[in-house]
Parts: C-alpha cells; structure tokens; sequence
C-alpha cells in the first residue's frame, strides 16, 4: 500500500482521471480531478472559507496561489482577476496537470501552473492566497511560509486559512515572530473551525526617517 500524500511530488496511485462539478466565482463549472491529490472530489472546507472570507484579488500584477491542487484557488484569482497573472503552484506534478486542464474548461488564459522552482525569482506578488499543507510538518511548513510571503510586494497582503484544531493560533504566533518587523498578522475571519490570517508587507517602516546629510 502506498504511503503518498497530496504533497509527492509523482503520485503513484491510479490516475482514475474523471469529471467533477464545482461551484467557482459564483457560476458552476464541469472540471477534471484525479486521484492523490487534495480533495479530489469538492471544494474543501478551509478553500471554501478562504473564498469566503477574503477580498477581491488586485485587478492586475503577479497573484499567488500556493498549494494549488486542482485549481479552485487558482482558476478563481484568474476569473476575478483577468488582467492579472496567476501562478498556481504545487509540488504534485499530476495536480499541476488537473489545474492546466481545468483552466482550458474554462477559458482561462492568464494562469501559470508550475513547480515551485519553474516560478522567476524576480517575480513580487500583489496577493497570495493559500490553504497551506499543513500536513508536511511544521519544519518545512515555516520554510514552505518564509520563502514565499517574503515576496509579497509592498503594501500587499496574503491571505491562509487554517484549521484550528491543526495548529491556526500557533502558526498566528510563529508568523508574529518569524516575519521582519515590516510585516503584520492579524486573525481576519472564523468560520467552521478554520481561521482566516491576514499577513500584511506594510514596506519600509514610516517611522524611521533619515538623519540629514
């Protein structure tokens, strides 16, 4: 039996591609899934309370969905934001697959699905917003986490959602002292057991002025 997660890299467990229908951006939209990858069959909890509960996108500038699976994040930022260019990224190769997929369903044309490492490292995002994968372990999490909310662009948010009981407070109090002071967090919704962390680049501290030459 195989002990694969959503996060391999190379699923190894039986494609079994089919057709799903899932509710994004207020219209309904017949898409591709496939197994091991996350909840192949719905829009899960945490994403639905993310959708839920977080502003809309910035009409334009490099958007950031991290931990795609099969794009319900992703495909939402590109048909909220059709100006803007959408990154969906993820280690599992076969998701990244579902999500080019379901982009052509739908028309969309402004979405990048990629390997973390396929993504330019010049590239600063307007927003990221992410239902983390909590389940690789605190560890790689946090790495997972400072790398990429250290290239949200001044002034720009992202937006995690997190179970409660999987850690959302301690996580909150992690980010409150692993990011540069430039950065805030704050708990911004609560709905079915999840949290909704606001992380705000607020840029250069204000409050330090240059003495005169």
């Amino acid at each position: 039996m195989t002990q694969e997660h959503y996060f391999s890299a190379k699923p190894e467990s039986e494609l079994n591609l089919r057709r799903f229908t899932a509710t994004l951006a207020g219209r309904e939209w017949e898409l591709f899934t496939a197994g091991g990858i996350f909840s192949p069959e719905r829009v899960d909890a945490g994403t639905a309370v993310l959708l839920g509960n977080t502003p809309a996108p910035p009409p334009g500038g490099h958007l950031l969905d991290l931990g795609c699976g099969w794009g319900p994040i992703a495909l939402t930022l590109a048909l909220e934001s059709p100006r803007s260019t959408v990154w969906a990224v993820d280690v599992n190769e076969r998701a990244l697959d579902l999500v080019r997929r379901n982009a052509e369903v739908m028309g969309i044309t402004n979405l990048n699905a990629c390997l973390p490492q396929d993504v330019p490292d010049d590239i600063r995002f307007m927003t990221i917003w992410s239902n983390p994968p909590i389940r690789v372990g605190k560890s790689e999490l946090h790495q997972l986490l400072d790398r990429w909310l250290g290239r949200l662009d001044a002034g720009a948010d992202a937006w995690l959602v997190v179970q409660r009981n999987l850690g959302s407070d301690s996580l909150h109090r992690w980010l409150d002292q692993a990011l540069p002071a430039t950065f805030s967090v704050l708990r911004s919704a609560t709905s079915k057991g999840y949290r909704v962390l606001r992380v705000r680049n607020r840029g250069a501290d204000q409050s330090i002025v240059s003495a005169p030459a």
